[in-house]
Order: C-alpha cells, then structure tokens, then sequence
C-alpha cells in the first residue's frame, strides 16, 4: 500500500515536471507571458520586441495630372513633366527625390513673346503622420521640398523689335501634403495612386524668367497639385 502511494506520488511529481518543461517551450515560441491552465504555472518572461525594418520598400511615381491640368487653365502655351522617386524607412519616413521638364510660351497676340525652358528638382522628406498602423501600405504625409531649376529663355518685345536671351537659375521652398494608396499588389511589387498639394514660396528675386520651370509664373507665393501613379518595388 505503501509502496502504490509513493509511486503515485512520483508519478505525480514526473507529469509536473513534464508539463512545465512543456509550459516552457511553449512560451519561449509564441514569446508571450502567458502561463499553463495546469496547476503548475510557467515563470513569467518578458516578450521581446520584434525588430524595426528600415528599409520598407521603394516607389517610383509619375505626375499624370500636370500635363494636362496646367495647361488646361493657363492662357500660355505650357508643357510640365515630372517623376518622383520616394524611399520608405521605418514606415513612417519617406525621403522624396523629383525630377522634371518645363516650359512656358506666351499665346498669340501678345505685345511681349516670352519662350523659357528647362529642367527642375525637389528634394524633401514626407513623414505619415498617422500613428495607428504604421505598417499599413495606405499613408498620409506631410513633407518639405527643396526645389531648384535651370533655365533658357527668350524675350522679344513685338514693338521694339527687342530680344533678351538668358540663362538663369531659381530656387525655392515648399509644404507639401497628400496620400498614396495601394490599389493592388502583385508578388512583392504593388501598385499606387495618390496626390499632393504644394504651397511654395519663390527665394530667388533677380532675372527676367516670368516662367520657372517646376515652380509656375514668377510670383513670390504660389501653389500646386499633383496626381500620380506609382510602382512599389
């Protein structure tokens, strides 16, 4: 009798041992404090964090509205053409790189002909604001641009008979806020669509440019819209 009950005892005492030997492995796979619904509990351990990725991928956009907005609501002759190449780091950074082509022509009948155009860039950062979901594909941002742009242009005054030519060089500053969304995703590359609205504010005040390419006219505040499609790799 004796003997039955100490072999019960150690029988009891293995199990024990077995189950928080299992307890343990459990818990160091799903990295939880959890603990067993046994009556022998797992010491608690501290989760670990998972690691931050840097690097979260890069999109390539195309400003598809430009080419048609701008010159649909001005009365010169403008051509504007642009791509933007933005990084995402830590998925909320979103360091901005934009590249293009611009001119402006004066329309007919006009006593002063102006031709000016050139090439342009922005530099800039954007950052998603939301604090929700991080990790989303769908952002919000708000960023600055550094932009500048090179320039030829020729001035003649219909009257006179006079032509200016020039080579001149602008730079200015700009607040930037938009999205970009997913539409769909194919294998590890996604498509995207998304805005942005500009509000810019000219640095440079000398020459004769009244059109700047990647800025507009050649007021001290100016605006701006952009819609693009973009490919994430």
């Amino acid at each position: 009798m004796k003997r039955r009950v100490l072999c019960n005892i150690v029988l009891c005492l293995l199990l024990s041992v077995a189950v928080y030997a299992q307890d343990t492995v459990l818990v160091a796979n799903v990295d939880t404090t959890a603990v067993s619904t046994d009556t022998v509990a797992a010491p608690s351990a501290k989760p670990r964090k998972p690691k931050k990725q840097i690097y979260n991928g890069t999109t390539v956009k195309l400003d598809i509205a430009s080419p048609i907005v701008v010159p649909a609501i001005s009365s010169w002759l403008i051509q504007h053409y642009e791509v933007a190449v933005n990084v995402r780091l830590a998925q909320r950074y979103y360091p901005t790189l934009e590249l293009g082509y611009s001119g402006g022509k004066t329309g007919q009948g006009d006593s002063i002909t102006y031709v000016g155009h050139g090439g342009f860039f922005r530099a800039g950062c954007d950052i998603n604001p939301l604090k929700k979901h991080p990790e989303s594909p769908h952002a919000m941002l708000i960023g600055v641009r550094l932009g500048a742009a090179a320039q030829g242009s020729d001035q003649k005054n219909s009257a006179s008979g006079e032509t200016l030519h020039g080579v001149t060089g602008d730079c200015w500053g700009e607040i930037v806020a938009g999205c970009q969304v997913e539409i769909c995703e194919v294998g590890k590359t996604a498509f995207y669509m998304g805005w942005m609205g500009r509000f810019k504010c000219l640095f440079t005040r000398k020459g004769q440019t009244l059109y700047i390419p990647g800025y507009g006219f050649r007021d001290t505040i100016g605006w701006g819209v952009s819609y693009h499609l973009g490919w994430r790799f």
